[in-house]
């Protein structure tokens, strides 16, 4: 059957990332769109208000893509599987643990397929990582993950309040692959995060984690391209290296060859295949992860952020 989806929250991910998945995958068709920012002309009906979405199009759509800020996904979220669809989250799910708990129990309870996806745990060099560090023990872990916030989230002031993750909003991505790969769980001993005198979140971050040599550095500050990178060097001598994201894997200083790019392809094939035998599929350890390093940390003020550079 063709699951016919709607995306609530039309901004640059959606445009760039969802609809062309969706489009280039035959089991799903693009049903509705809901934005406060007007008709983006896609060609299907538009709605303001979620509300509206769901049920105007009752009886004609099977599932949502939420890809709103986080700090209001869970209502949105939680209408949606009352109205009977599946949910799709865009990451981070939610905005606390709270919300992405209880969204977890109302799916089971309603019956209802909800996936939180992580779109950076299908990068191609992932699960292959995964593979080459199971069963190892971890001697050194670093983790840079360096852009440019003016490049990557150009004008988008939600992500400076409380509730839009600051620097995290791509870290998040990080931790999302690290969690996939390590065959230990992390547990943020010390964290440090530079927050802007004009701003409420942070614009970059230093976690270190317990049990290790096993350390994490975020900045929206960097200028020179990107840098999104994991290296995990082990007790008995090997390393493993993630480049660019996930899509490049490094073993031992030698590059694998991994599948192309394709993670967004690859996030809806996982939500067919949870859709198609209705099930739940929530990794909250990402978000865990960062809620550690907000309630154990130590802000330091950093120079006020704007979106225009000064010389």
């Amino acid at each position: 059957m063709t699951i016919r989806v709607a995306i609530v929250g039309f901004g640059k991910i959606a445009r760039d990332q969802h609809v062309p998945a969706i489009a280039a995958d035959p089991r799903f068709e693009l049903a509705a769109i809901s934005t406060r920012s007007g008709d983006p002309g896609l060609g299907v009906p538009s709605f303001t208000d979620p509300a509206d979405l769901y049920r105007e199009m009752a009886g004609r759509l099977d599932a949502v893509v939420i890809a709103t800020p986080p700090s209001v996904r869970h209502a949105i979220a939680a209408e949606a599987m009352e109205a009977g669809l599946a949910v799709l989250l865009e990451k981070p799910p939610a905005a606390t643990l709270g919300e992405i708990e209880d969204l977890e129990r109302r799916a089971h309870a309603l019956g209802r397929c909800l996936y939180a996806g992580w779109h950076s745990q299908h990068a191609p060099a992932v699960a292959a990582a995964a593979e080459a560090l199971r069963g190892s023990r971890v001697e050194r872990l670093r983790i840079s993950w360096l852009e440019d916030v003016r490049k990557w989230h150009p004008g988008q002031e939600w992500i400076w309040e409380p509730g839009g993750f600051g620097v995290f909003d791509p870290g998040i991505n990080a931790l999302s692959i690290a969690t996939a790969i390590l065959p230990m769980p992390l547990f943020v001993a010390e964290a440090r995060l530079d927050v802007p005198a004009n701003r409420q979140a942070p614009i970059a971050a230093r976690l270190a984690f317990s049990g290790g040599d096993h350390a994490a550095e975020f900045d929206w500050r960097f200028e020179a391209g990107e840098q999104w990178t994991i290296r995990v060097d082990t007790a008995d001598g090997r390393s493993v290296e993630l480049r660019d994201g996930g899509a490049r894997l490094f073993v031992d200083g030698a590059e694998r060859p991994v599948a192309p790019h394709g993670e967004y392809p690859a996030l809806y094939a996982r939500f067919a295949e949870l859709f198609e035998t209705n099930r739940v599929e929530v990794d909250s350890e990402p978000l865990r992860i960062v809620a550690d390093a907000f309630l154990i940390g130590r802000r330091e003020a950093a120079e006020p952020f704007n979106w225009t550079r000064t010389s």
